[in-house]
């Protein structure tokens, strides 16, 4: 089931209180906390009651029925999310307001080193608040928050969160749990710790579309080629339905912190281990000459998390905060027999200084710094990127002007950033060298509200987002994604101006939002496909081009009725992107046109309902690009709270997909060899004492 619309919810959990996970009306993500009725742009928040439905292994599939976001589905577990069309490089994904040091922005088949399991919300924030977190999130950011280092200190001796939940799709098992233990004198410890595993995931058909089905099968009918690899059988591959191989996975973590916390504020530090063993989809061969691997991903991350926050009396400022992270990342990718093809290494810190403003009438804002380092290297036979380090350093402000009933906004940000390219002298093909940018953003917005529950809104943004390393310097076969790409260290600024337009509103049992937006690249950068071959693989040559994309998202919920102590409401939503870069037609993996609407029975011990979900056709297409067809699901679920609403246990049933249907993601690099899940029956169950 899709996750209700986060402003939709009749009664927002108390932000103050240590049980309810976070009020789902409030956006901590951005500037300062922010009633999410008064955000000038597009924003979601799922909260731990909406988690408890939603949750999925990837971050991406996590988020995939929240408006604007879909999921590069790279198999369920490399499943990173797609904002208003936008991936990787332009999309940052945070834990606790700190990037997830990884190189998942680096290929779709390596998954973020984030474990939604043990979250207790999940915000997503797009539009001019978003380039707060730096110029790789000109697409928007995905702030995954969790209580690894306590805010607050528990009204109880022991404070235990835990889930457990078992999927049938790829007989799913998830168990996660948490704790927030007082000290005595302010102090609090926290531990945590998951574990997922999954078998090969079933589907609704077969893992081919029909034309590569049949294309296989012609293939199968040649005269045997005695060069090509015994082991490939076109048939076969024509022929395999119901499973998706080399989906299965293994996943667990552990974490642990400590905080200390009074008046004047708080200081904590926290330890986390990230370990994932996952399979990638194959991209079965149907052609003579075309390989065929079955590759694994070992991951392993250690991280270390810090914050302090200090709280002012009066004067300028009203708080300050400071956040640190260090990450210590390394992935295998192993071949069939368990041997190593490829190391990934990424070490990475990153911190950020906020200094909130003390309300001065109606003006507030937040200003701070930023600062990343980041080493990465990739060793092995198939080795596409040099030895290389990026440096930034930005400085922003947000300031808020709100006289009532007019509201202001104005950000701006700059930043330097620095991308060196040390590659060993037995790889001549690469570039050896510096690259350095300074970029600027800046964004201007107003809202009026029409009544005190009505926002109109409109912003204005210009942003720039300088080039990563792996859009500058790669040079060799990616085994992830089945190409040759080059990239263009002569690469320029990306420049986006962004218009959008915001309606929001509620009133006596009904929510609606709805917004609208524009956006013009210059030095848009993408990868261009030139139909060349090397290494046997298709060569993608980075480019950069003028580009626009434009599009919207609209939802809502209202109430039916309300016979005794049930409320009856319907919710609906679509979204929609559109996107063409100049000189090359429309954009590749943007996705089409979805509506989704549902129908819902909600009482203090039961929640039943039902949900169907229309994607489109996509048949605007790049070069090279194959047509998506389009996809029905229904979806069902019923929720027990044994106690009722303000007691510990919720038990979800849910099924997902229930007619089977085969469903394909246009946003997926592997949309004609891997389809989505076929019919899934969920249990979860999530306990909070």
């Amino acid at each position: 089931m899709a996750a209700i619309p986060a402003q939709a919810q009749d009664v927002p959990a108390a932000q103050d209180d240590y049980h309810s996970g976070g009020d789902s009306e409030i956006v901590v993500t951005g500037s300062r906390k922010t009633a999410r009725q008064d955000v000038l742009s597009g924003v979601a928040v799922l909260s731990a009651e909406q988690l408890t439905e939603s949750i999925r292994p990837s971050i991406g599939d996590t988020l995939a029925h929240t408006a604007g976001v879909t999921a590069t589905s790279f198999g369920p577990s490399a499943s990173r999310p797609v904002l208003r069309g936008l991936q990787g490089e332009r999309v940052k994904v945070l834990t606790n307001g700190i990037g997830s040091i990884d190189v998942s922005n680096t290929s779709v088949d390596h998954a973020p080193a984030v474990n939604p399991l043990l979250a207790e919300r999940i915000e997503v924030l797009r539009g001019p608040q978003s380039l707060l977190y730096g110029s790789a999130a000109i697409g928007g950011v995905v702030n995954v928050i969790d209580k690894r280092i306590p805010a607050s200190v528990p009204d109880e001796p022991i404070h235990l969160n835990a889930m457990a939940s078992y999927a049938s799709a790829a007989d799913e098992r998830n168990l996660a749990a948490s704790t927030e233990v007082p000290l005595g004198g302010g102090w609090v410890a926290h531990a945590d710790g998951s574990w997922a595993k999954s078998n090969d995931l079933r589907i609704g058909g077969h893992a081919l579309t029909s034309a590569l089905r049949a294309e296989a099968l012609a293939s199968s009918l040649l005269p045997p080629d005695p060069d090509a690899d015994p082991e490939i059988d076109f048939a076969a591959n024509a022929a395999i339905h119901g499973r998706l191989p080399n989906t299965a996975s293994k996943t667990w973590s552990v974490g642990a912190g400590l905080a200390y916390i009074n008046d004047g504020g708080s200081i904590g530090l926290a330890y986390s281990h990230f370990d994932s063993l996952y399979g990638v989809p194959l991209r079965l061969a149907t052609l003579p000459g075309q390989g065929q691997e079955a590759p694994r991903l070992q991951i392993r991350q250690d991280r270390i998390d810090a914050k302090a926050e200090l709280d002012f009396d009066g004067g300028l400022l009203d708080r300050a905060t400071f956040r640190y992270a260090y990450g210590d990342y390394i992935h295998f990718e192993l071949g069939a027999d368990g041997s190593i093809g490829t190391t990934f290494l990424d070490k990475g810190m990153e911190g950020r200084l906020e200094l909130v403003q003390v309300e001065s009438g109606d003006w507030t804002g937040t200003s701070g710094l930023q600062f990343v380092n980041r080493s990465f290297n990739v060793i092995g036979d198939e080795a596409f990127l040099p030895r290389n380090t990026t440096a930034q350093f930005g400085v922003f402000t947000v300031q808020q002007y709100d006289p009532g009933p007019w509201k202001l906004e104005a950000g701006a940000r700059w930043e330097h950033s620095a991308v060196s390219a040390q590659p060993d002298p037995s790889q001549p093909q690469f570039y050896n060298g510096t690259v350095a940018f300074d970029a600027f953003s800046a964004s201007l917005g107003g809202g009026y509200r029409l009544t005190p529950d009505w926002l109109l809104g409109l912003n204005l943004s210009r942003a720039e987002r300088t080039p990563a390393a792996e859009e500058l310097f790669a040079n060799g076969p990616h085994a992830g994604t089945e190409a040759f790409e080059i990239g263009n260290p002569a690469l320029k600024k990306e420049i986006a101006w962004s218009l959008e337009a915001i309606l929001r509103g509620s009133g006596n049992g009904y929510s609606f939002e709805a917004s609208l937006y524009h956006s013009w690249f210059g030095n848009f950068v993408f990868e261009d496909r030139t139909g060349a071959y090397e290494d046997g693989l298709p060569v993608y040559q980075v480019r950069q081009a003028d580009a626009r994309l434009y599009g919207f998202e609209v939802q809502g919920k209202v109430v039916l009725a309300r016979p005794g102590l049930w409320t009856i409401s319907a919710d609906a939503l679509a979204d929609y992107v559109h996107a063409t870069i100049s000189g090359a037609g429309p954009a590749p993996r943007i996705p089409p046109l979805r509506i989704m609407g549902g129908l819902r029975a909600e009482s203090a011990k039961y929640d039943l309902g039902v949900e169907v979900e229309r994607v489109t056709p996509q048949n605007s297409t790049a070069a090279f690009e194959t047509p998506t067809a389009g996809y029905t699901m229904v979806n069902a679920e019923l929720a027990w709270r044994p106690w009722g609403r303000e007691r510990p246990l919720a038990i979800t049933l849910s099924a997902n997909n229930l007619f089977n249907v085969e469903a394909r993601r246009h946003a997926s690099y592997l949309k004609d060899y891997a389809p989505l899940a076929g019919r899934d029956i969920r249990i979860t169950a999530r306990l909070e004492i």
